[in-house]
């Protein structure tokens, strides 16, 4: 841990130069990771990180680096090397740092580093069971894993304040491959949270979860190729969200608005959705996968309303990129650990329930496609364009959910997509993922109830649907 005194130290000798703000950023880590693989254990390890990363910025510019040596000369190293990116006289001395409080809404009551190896070992077996127990030769790969981060983080900065937050998080998964002489197909499940083991006992049905993933690849190995065209399609709940959070949640970042990189710049209060659609980017859910009481900037977490019934209000904003658009953080700033710079990144990121039921989505649509989940895309924030393959998904006819299909991508424009939402259920769910972006890997929520796109174009080897 670095003392108060010496984060006012390096703060002063960091701002010597003419930087208008300093933060620092001290992480001490300790994680732990298993996979079980074809039912034999693969890997076992346990991994300490602690080091500190040391911000500058002044007025548009901003350098960072880190170091792993946090000695008080290792320190003021770091901070006598930044500071030469700048060249002026000191704006700024730090005599005091004064603490900030944020209540804590991810209280882990039993630390997963009292819980044995064995004891987690057993716990994905559980699931490896059950796909065994299947005895089919097509399923070719199997693998369980479970992964657990107990991470303390302590922020200083030039504006007098320091925080410090203590979370702890666990997250199982099992990802299979099917195959025959036709091809393979893959499917993954991995649920996730800021509680305890307990979690996966009480809330999660670990078998359950490793069949459902077995069952999904080989359903999707004996599926017909998807038919191509634009179509209908009904978007399931939870992982569904995904599509929104790459499409349109990046996008609706102040990295990419802050430097005129996105297709919403200029949209702000303007109608870029259906009348049906609200989105919410919310880090204050309890024990949310994506959730944080306090951001790496020591903004406090908030409830974000992004879209309202179909408005464009706000985006989400990180204090530095919120320099270029005059406007303040609004606790949306994150990083992977003390090595990535920080800017504004998503939590738990989700469209809103809406009126229908996803019965009536379902028999209200003639004929399309019903897409459950999807196993990766691009998109290009600038233009909004985006195009995603589907993991798993259906012929809808004559409202009824038929003949599962494979091979099916969605392709469209994130700003048109939402306009053409015509339908929005009431079964909202949440699934929990990791995001990648430039201030590294965070864990995020995506989610959705089903709602219905009333026309995208779907891209498929199948020829035309019929």
């Amino acid at each position: 841990m670095v003392s108060k005194k010496l984060a006012i130290d390096v703060l002063n000798a960091a701002l010597e130069t003419g930087a208008d703000y300093a933060e620092i950023f001290y992480e001490d880590s300790r994680s732990y990771s298993l996979s079980i693989e074809n039912g034999k254990v693969q890997t076992s390890s346990s991994n300490v990180m602690n080091g500190v990363g040391l911000r500058l910025l002044k007025e548009n510019q901003t350098v960072y680096g880190y170091t792993n040596d946090l000695t008080r000369k290792g320190l003021l190293a770091l901070a006598e090397s930044l500071r030469s990116s700048f060249k002026g006289k000191r704006i700024i001395t730090v005599t005091k740092l004064d603490m900030i409080r944020a209540k804590n809404r991810n209280p882990v009551k039993n630390s997963y580093e009292n819980i044995s190896r064995e004891e987690k070992i057993a716990l994905v077996k559980e699931g490896i069971e059950e796909i065994e127990k299947l005895k089919d030769p097509r399923i070719v790969r199997y693998i369980g894993s479970f992964a657990d981060n107990h991470r303390f983080v302590a922020v200083f900065n030039s504006k007098g304040k320091w925080f410090k937050r203590d979370s702890e998080f666990g997250r199982l998964a099992y990802s299979i491959i099917a195959a025959d002489q036709n091809g393979f197909e893959t499917a993954f499940e991995g649920p996730g949270a800021q509680q305890d083991i307990s979690y996966f006992r009480s809330v999660v049905n670990v078998r359950e979860v490793a069949k459902k993933a077995a069952k999904t690849a080989l359903l999707m190995l004996e599926a017909k190729e998807c038919p191509s065209g634009k179509m209908p399609v009904v978007i399931g709940n939870g992982w569904g969200g995904v599509l929104f959070h790459e499409a349109c949640g990046h996008p609706l970042e102040a990295s990419a608005i802050s430097r005129g990189l996105s297709c919403f710049n200029g949209k702000e209060g303007d109608y870029i959705a259906s009348p049906l659609v609200s989105a919410v980017d919310d880090s204050t859910i309890p024990q949310g996968w994506g959730s944080i009481d306090i951001d790496d900037e020591g903004n406090l977490g908030t409830k974000r309303l992004l879209i309202k019934d179909g408005k464009l209000v706000n985006y989400m904003i990180d204090d530095f990129n919120g320099r270029r658009m005059n406007r303040e953080g609004n606790g949306a700033c994150r990083r992977q650990n003390y090595k990535y710079c920080p800017t504004s990144r998503m939590s738990n990121t989700y469209i809103c329930n809406g009126k229908s039921t996803p019965e009536e989505i379902i028999a209200a649509t003639k004929l399309g496609l019903y897409a459950v989940g999807f196993s990766g895309g691009s998109v290009d924030p600038t233009t909004g364009e985006f195009n995603f393959g589907c993991s798993e998904a259906y012929i809808i006819r004559d409202g009824k959910i038929c003949e599962p299909v494979k091979g099916a991508t969605l392709i469209g424009h994130g700003d048109e997509i939402l306009k053409h939402i015509d339908m929005v259920g009431n079964d909202l769910a949440l699934g929990q993922g990791m995001c990648g972006a430039a201030s590294g890997s965070i864990r995020t929520n995506v989610g959705q109830p089903t709602l219905r796109i009333s026309e995208i174009t779907v891209g498929g080897r199948g020829g035309e649907l019929k």
